[in-house]
This record gives C-alpha cells, sequence and structure tokens, in this order.
C-alpha cells in the first residue's frame, strides 16, 4: 500500500512564484527517486505564497530517506531563505 504525504510551505510575503520557479525543476530528481510514485504542486488560490507538495510514495520509509537525502545536500537549507515558517509535514494513511 502506497504512503502519501502533504506538505506545507508558506513562503515570505510575495516570494511563492520565485519558489515555485526554483523547485519545480528540482522535482525531476524527486519522481526519480526510488520509491517516488508521483508528486502533485499545488497553490493555494487566495495566497500564492501557501505551496502545498501532495507526495505519494511506495512506503513511508522510502519518503524518509528522500528527506534525509535533501537534507544531506543541502536543498532544504537552501530553501530556508523562501520559508516564512516551518515546512508542514502530514503523514497520512488511506482508509476504506
Amino acid at each position: 500500500m502506497s504512503h502519501t504525504v502533504l506538505v506545507e510551505l508558506t513562503c515570505v510575503t510575495g516570494t511563492g512564484p520565485e519558489y515555485l520557479e526554483t523547485i519545480l525543476p528540482m522535482l525531476e530528481d524527486t519522481r526519480a527517486f526510488e520509491g517516488c510514485e508521483s508528486v502533485e504542486v499545488y497553490t493555494q488560490e487566495d495566497n500564492p505564497d501557501v505551496v502545498f507538495l501532495w507526495e505519494k510514495w511506495a512506503a513511508r520509509e522510502r519518503q524518509e530517506a528522500y528527506l534525509a537525502w535533501r537534507i544531506e545536500t543541502g536543498t532544504l537549507a537552501a530553501m530556508d531563505r523562501f520559508m516564512a515558517e516551518e515546512p508542514r509535514f502530514v503523514q497520512l494513511s488511506q482508509r476504506q
């Protein structure tokens, strides 16, 4: 069963569009990471400085390995300049 993660990213006022320009090309690496099934990007309709990533993974451990890789490579630290607050990760389990 796959694992879903909702990531909420609140950018500094006015930087949401620039943040998107920065991360969209990086998502190629995300999609190629072992266990990634899909990543979709959304912005809040009434506030383009709030970005959401809807991620599907083969398992939670794969998403956690991916996040560790992004931390180790310094990618997350490089994105700090855009963040008004810490990213919020919501781990979701599908219920039938």
